[in-house]
């Protein structure tokens, strides 16, 4: 399926399909463990908090190594030290001593590690696959994460907890070492050693770069903002499918799989409609979508409705996604590559928490349909501004795939 894409790839994706299951099983079976432990609501968010954390704390000086270092060795060393810590864990499970403490800790690591390795992976894609190729592999990768992270993983770790509390966690250990493994056998000509300079003025560097790429800085700010409204319309989702859309917990789930499903679609259908249509409309036509997303479901009472309209936007979310990747990764010059992922990052993450705090505050003042429908006109504002400077999307496009470098 992916043979044209080479035998690097092969492995990576590999690699990433395996961490991603097991990540998927931690992501299940860590709350269920805090919960065994203590019943305090704050106590079992903080673990999902440690884990994000991170990405507040390390994402520009985690991109800004990844430029630095090796990026496979890095991949490598990170993903074994990971296992440690999940080894360590399970075994501090089997041994009844475990603490909410120790969780948060390992938590922590896991999510530090996880800047390390998701920068450095989506900054080694171009040195393994063609210019031509990268929305192929972006769109398997997503996929893979799709299905493995979110319909695979959960239910198998809240099942491996079943049968015993250690074992989710012995089992990603595993996973962890597998990727390694695989991410080891890469063979990818090293990359010139770049110039040392202070950790700041490197970070610096990729911030004034990205500031300066008109295309690349609409697409971040855009992000930013529209990870803000995202955070805010679904800070309390679970409420408002209970008391607005009347639907059980089972209905719940049902829309948090048709988002899942959406998501699928859109990674089989990316390719296609960028041929089709060409980049600069998918990015243009998308924020359209993610605003008629929200003012739809801020007004609708049908759960029937919000399924639908949640299906489209899983779409939309891997369409846009996989597009803004691929086009800076072809854009972006190499050695900037680690510096300007890790600022996307922080904005993707950074942009949801604060929107979860708003939203929270929204729905407390206004009612559970109020983040919605501020998300939807925050996300007009942003599609109509955003508009011009998306214009020239796909021959930027065309001009990084020919091989000529992205200039600001």
């Amino acid at each position: 399926m992916c043979a044209h894409l080479g035998g690097n790839f092969s492995k990576l994706w590999a690699a990433s399909a395996v961490s991603n299951l097991g990540d998927g099983v931690t992501m299940a079976a860590g709350p269920l463990l805090v919960a065994s432990i203590t019943t305090a609501p704050a106590a079992v968010a903080g673990a999902a908090f440690a884990q994000q954390l991170p990405w507040l704390l390390f994402a520009l000086v985690s991109g800004a190594f990844v430029d630095r270092l090796d990026r496979r060795r890095l991949i490598v060393a990170v993903n074994l030290c990971r296992g440690l810590a999940l080894a360590v864990l399970a075994f501090a499970v089997v041994l009844s001593a475990v603490s909410v403490p120790v969780v948060y800790v390992v938590f922590f690591l896991l999510g530090t590690g996880e800047t390390l390795v998701d920068t450095a992976a989506g900054a080694l894609l171009p040195a393994i696959v063609p210019a031509s190729g990268l929305a192929r592999a972006n769109a398997r990768l997503y996929a893979t994460f799709t299905i493995g992270n979110q319909f695979v993983a959960k239910p198998l770790g809240a099942w491996l907890f079943g049968v015993s509390a250690a074992a989710p966690f012995g089992f990603d250990a595993v996973t962890f070492l597998l990727a390694a493994l695989l991410v080891a056998r890469i063979r990818v000509a090293p990359a010139p050693a770049p110039a040392r300079s202070s950790l700041r003025e490197e970070v610096a560097e990729g911030l004034r770069w990205l500031w300066r790429h008109r295309l690349l800085r609409t697409l971040a700010m855009s992000m930013g903002i529209g990870n803000v409204a995202f955070g805010a319309a679904f800070a309390v989702f679970v409420l408002y499918c209970r008391a607005r859309l009347g639907l059980s917990a089972v209905g719940f789930g049902f829309l948090l799989t048709a988002f899942a499903v959406g998501g699928l679609v859109g990674t089989a259908l990316v390719e296609r409609l960028t041929r089709l249509v060409g980049a600069s409309v998918l990015l243009r036509v998308g924020l359209f979508v993610e605003a008629a997303t929200h003012a739809v479901l801020g007004f609708t009472t049908s759960g029937l409705v919000a399924s639908a309209v949640l299906v489209g936007f899983g779409a939309h979310a891997m369409v846009w996604g996989i597009t803004v990747v691929s086009l800076r990764q072809r854009v972006v010059p190499a050695h900037l590559l680690g510096r300007v992922g890790g600022v996307y990052s922080l904005l993707d993450l950074g942009g949801a928490a604060l929107g979860t705090l708003l939203g929270g505050l929204l729905a407390s003042m206004w009612g559970l349909a109020a983040p919605l429908r501020c998300a939807a006109a925050v996300m007009l504002v942003v599609a109509l501004l955003a508009w011009r400077p998306l214009r020239g999307a796909a021959t930027r496009e065309a001009v990084a795939g020919s091989g000529v470098p992205g200039r600001p």
